[in-house]
């Protein structure tokens, strides 16, 4: 009789066995999918987060928004101060010169006074966002040709009669660009209010405009906030 040849039945795997080797290979695979999928996981967390560098930027920019706000505010205040005491002066300017007479010498001094002051109170502005600078730029500046027109003023009412009229001529051609100016910066500041979150804020003299004038849109006063 031929002997069959083969495994000897202790080297067979058994059924038992061989369902532990394919749980154990089973738990592995799943293992390697879930390790990979946290491991990816974190991978995709920290690449989402910002590095210090860019958090310290983001925090340096949101508090120069709240700053540049602030100034926005307190510049919008100060505006409309300047704006009560300027709106006179630059009128009576213009009629004084119309009517081709000098103002008496103690309204002058009067006007020369107020000028000196609110030349002061642009002459150190804090540093901020370009748009406000901007603004406050124009500002100082209509102050700054204000305060010339009436010193123009000035050397009209102690000029001799015959030059008189064309230094109060000159006066109120200083007024008209003082007041054209500051037209231009107040609707720059309006436009600034606008986008900080404060609504139209008209800041615009009224003294009846001049050549260039820009005037106040229309809109309700903190209509847009």
């Amino acid at each position: 009789m031929s002997r069959r040849t083969g495994k000897p039945s202790y080297l067979l795997d058994r059924p038992g066995r061989q369902q532990r080797h394919r749980i154990r290979l089973l738990i592995g695979a799943a293992t390697a999918v879930i390790m990979s999928g946290v491991i990816g996981g974190l991978i995709g967390f920290s690449a989402g987060q910002p590095t210090p560098v860019e958090a310290s930027v983001a925090d340096m920019r949101e508090s120069e928004a709240k700053r540049d706000v602030q100034q926005i505010i307190e510049l919008t205040e100060a505006a409309r101060r300047t704006g009560d005491q300027l709106a006179p002066i630059l009128l009576a300017i213009t009629q004084e010169s119309e009517a081709g007479r000098a103002p008496e010498a103690s309204r002058v001094r009067d006007w020369q006074q107020t000028m000196s002051q609110l030349t002061e109170q642009y002459a150190n502005p804090p540093s901020g966002m370009t748009a406000t600078n901007v603004a406050r730029g124009g500002l100082r500046s209509a102050v700054e040709q204000a305060a010339i027109a009436v010193d123009s003023v000035a050397l009209a009412a102690v000029s001799p009669a015959t030059s008189r009229k064309d230094h109060l001529a000159l006066a109120a051609r200083q007024a008209a660009l003082a007041t054209t100016t500051w037209s231009v910066a107040a609707t720059q500041l309006d436009q600034i209010n606008i986008d900080a979150g404060q609504g139209h804020q008209h800041v615009h003299l009224d003294n009846g405009g001049g050549p260039g004038h820009m005037s106040p849109d229309g809109e309700a006063e903190g209509a847009g906030g």
